[in-house]
């Protein structure tokens, strides 16, 4: 419930006894024991017969094969240049033999130097065409501003274009088998938590939900601009076969990583620390775009780094202790170079920018402390053990 751009969650958070999520992340579930929807998720994996997913990969793959000839594309993969974007070209063109075609959006914030090297390794390492999006900058401001100021959602038009993109240019290219990574929803934690092959739903995993056209509306702005966030209609939708990879093998982001680097990929190792992440090879193409996850933290009372260090305690990477210690380091301080990036980009003088922010954090999920510093009341690393 959204009144006078304060959510109410009901008030008291309360966290996941084998991870750190909060039941604060939209469409989470718990059950009696007070272990997450994701947790359990991942815990099934352990039953699942991966050697029997992966013949039906390879089947899927067979049956559109030089489907539009020899030397045509078969297939189609969206990617952003990370390490997940490495790992599904990896798998597909290396081990898989298919010829994809990428699909990209750029999201016109700065670039780091590693996502200006990792977009463009992605194509020598694999030897695959990139067609990208560059959005028109000037409704971009636009419609940021709108998004953020009504939202909270500072970057929804480059997260819908990301969507919606790549379903467009499938149906032109007539490569009716899609590729995403990972399901969002059913591997953290989500509305639209279904155990599925089929990305057909993926407009409702909650990243990027439409927002109907007329409070989009003016300022500039008109269908015309709007027009490439539209999904396809249902009919055209069918004739797709978009796909989660994660369905396939057992999604995880360190072997994807490790995949990643054997091919070129470059992390922020030396370039930037960003305060408010425990990690430095997840979302690292550019400085503002990050702007848009960390607004769950003042929103929800948590972000990137509770979201990471999640996943490092599922996979047996970090201890839940360790990952609650480096949490508490990094959530609260989001970093002055994502905050800064994305302010000066839409073009918000400082005391605009931050008066909004402040406007976004939920009053039942903080307070503010002597410094005037927006503080959580139940953090997790003040629990009750």
């Amino acid at each position: 419930i959204i009144k006078n751009n304060i959510i109410n969650l009901g008030g008291k958070m309360k966290y996941c006894k084998k991870c750190l999520m909060p039941d604060t992340r939209p469409g989470i579930s718990f059950n009696k024991e007070g272990v997450c929807s994701a947790c359990q998720n991942h815990e099934k994996r352990k039953k699942i017969n991966w050697e029997e997913r992966w013949e039906e990969l390879k089947k899927l793959c067979d049956k559109y094969r030089g489907i539009n000839g020899e030397g045509e594309y078969d297939c189609a993969i969206a990617i952003s240049g990370g390490k997940d974007s490495h790992y599904q070209v990896y798998l597909m063109k290396e081990v898989l033999k298919m010829n994809p075609i990428l699909f990209s959006v750029e999201d016109n914030f700065t670039m780091t130097e590693a996502g200006k090297h990792n977009i463009k390794n992605i194509s020598e390492a694999f030897g695959c065409n990139i067609v990208s999006l560059k959005p028109d900058i000037k409704s971009q401001k636009i419609l940021m501003r709108k998004t953020f100021e009504k939202y909270g959602k500072p970057t929804w038009f480059i997260d819908r274009l990301i969507y919606t993109f790549p379903l467009r240019m499938a149906l032109k290219f007539n490569t009716m088998l899609l590729i995403y990574g990972e399901n969002v929803s059913y591997e953290y934690g989500g509305s639209d938590a279904k155990e599925t092959y089929s990305a057909r739903e993926i407009l409702k995993n909650g990243v990027a939900s439409d927002i109907p056209t007329d409070e989009l509306l003016g300022e500039g702005i008109t269908e015309k601009e709007l027009y490439l966030t539209k999904a396809p209609s249902t009919k055209e939708i069918e004739k797709l076969d978009p796909i989660y990879i994660s369905y396939f093998v057992p999604w995880n982001g360190i072997q994807n990583y490790n995949i990643a680097k054997r091919y070129g990929f470059t992390d922020l190792t030396h370039e930037w620390n960003r305060t408010h992440h425990v990690e430095n090879f997840n979302q690292i193409d550019s400085y503002g775009y990050l702007f848009n996850g960390w607004m769950k933290y003042p929103k929800f009372g948590h972000a990137h780094a509770t979201d990471h260090a999640s996943r490092f305690v599922r996979e047996g990477i970090w201890t839940r202790d360790y990952a609650i210690e480096k949490v508490k380091l990094a959530e609260p301080n989001p970093d002055i170079k994502m905050l800064e990036d994305f302010r000066k980009f839409v073009g918000y003088t400082p005391n605009e920018f931050y008066t909004i922010l402040d406007k976004w954090y939920n009053r039942e999920l903080f307070f503010k402390n002597d410094l005037g510093e927006w503080e959580l009341k139940e953090p997790i690393w003040k629990e009750k053990k």
